[in-house]
């Protein structure tokens, strides 16, 4: 009986499928450069007796910061496997959070975070005309998980620029104490919950109740929250009170961060917010999450043992129309009727 009410709802669902009555959640950049072009076949460019080939890494309009890295890790590996000399190209093909002034004395937005995957700039670069622009998505042998050997021995190409690093420090040790035991906790809202195909991020009940029952039976502490949702936070500060840590990142009520530009250089801030955030869940004794690109960063970047606390609620439709409305139904039906519940945990300690 309940199968086969779970399939009625879905083919209820799919019948109201009308794509023209979906708005397009997709962050989107705040302008586009005049993109270049490839010069030779890829079959071309391999043929080629140079002994310097480049390989352009382009993500437009990309994703998130580290769905981002997750992708140039995978074309990392891709130009290793050629004997390429990768460059990232964030000038020429605009992501989310290219401004339209220069940070930092440049215009390509990787460069605003990381430092530069080897020596060379894109002038010389697309002068040399010895390259290859990427394909703008992964095909074929790829990961999405940063975590996964295939591309996280790649990872240490990955560096950091040292005033993001000195921030994070700072507010680390203004914040944690040693002698206290911190957990983590990443907390996903916002477009999140619409993501088709992507895990299910908890309600707040849910996680509030997670995060108890962790302080409870590993003796945490404190907690450090990490949250684009500003609903998410103010509940946290009330249950937890002097126990809960945060930044001061930008947060927002419902709507997705990258919608609205209600300040200076606002795209760019919100990129280095969340690899400050990040480098903080990093150095948490523990972490508790839902699967995603930043957790998955976090305990790549960690430079101790943490204990891991991974949840999972269950993934969301691939039906565009579904994805848009399923979080929200699953969250007000109770939980023996298809409601949102942790349906899987993971604990593992990690040296």
């Amino acid at each position: 009986m309940v199968k086969y009410l779970k399939k009625k709802l879905i083919l209820i669902f799919e019948k109201l499928s009308l794509n023209k009555f979906i708005r397009d959640e997709t962050a989107k950049p705040l302008f586009y450069n005049n993109e270049k072009y490839n010069i030779f076949t890829f079959k071309e460019f391999i043929k080629l007796k140079e002994k310097k080939k480049f390989y352009i890494i382009r993500r437009s309009p990309g994703a998130g910061m580290f769905s981002n890295v997750t992708f140039i890790l995978n074309k990392i590996r891709f130009a290793e496997k050629y004997k390429l000399i990768p460059i990232v190209d964030m000038y020429n093909f605009t992501t989310i959070y290219n401004e339209k002034e220069k940070i930092l004395s440049s215009k390509n937005s990787w460069e605003y975070y990381f430092t530069k995957l080897n020596k060379y700039s894109l002038f010389e670069v697309y002068k040399n005309k010895k390259y290859y622009i990427c394909e703008n998505n992964l095909k074929g042998d790829f990961s999405l998980d940063i975590r996964n050997n295939k591309i996280n021995k790649f990872f240490k190409y990955i560096k950091i620029k040292k005033y993001l690093l000195k921030k994070a420090t700072k507010f680390i040790k203004k914040n944690f104490n040693k002698k206290e035991k911190i957990l983590g906790v990443h907390f996903r809202g916002t477009t999140y919950k619409i993501a088709q195909k992507h895990a299910f991020p908890p309600t707040i009940k849910i996680m509030v109740s997670h995060v108890k029952k962790l302080i409870r039976d590993y003796n945490y502490d404190k907690i450090f929250i990490s949250t684009e949702e500003q609903e998410y936070l103010d509940v946290f500060k009330k249950e937890f009170k002097n126990l809960c840590l945060y930044t001061h990142s930008f947060r927002t009520k419902k709507i997705d961060a990258f919608d609205i530009y209600p300040r200076k250089n606002h795209r760019y801030l919100l990129g280095k917010e969340i690899i400050i955030d990040t480098l903080a869940l990093s150095n948490c004794d523990g972490l508790t999450f839902v699967k995603s690109n930043v957790s998955s960063a976090a305990i790549s970047l960690k430079k101790k043992s943490m204990h891991i606390h991974e949840i999972n609620l269950g993934y969301n439709s691939s039906n565009i129309f579904i994805a848009r409305w399923l979080w929200y139904l699953k969250s007000i039906l109770p939980q023996f009727f298809f409601g949102l519940k942790i349906i899987k945990k993971k604990n593992i300690f990690i040296k």
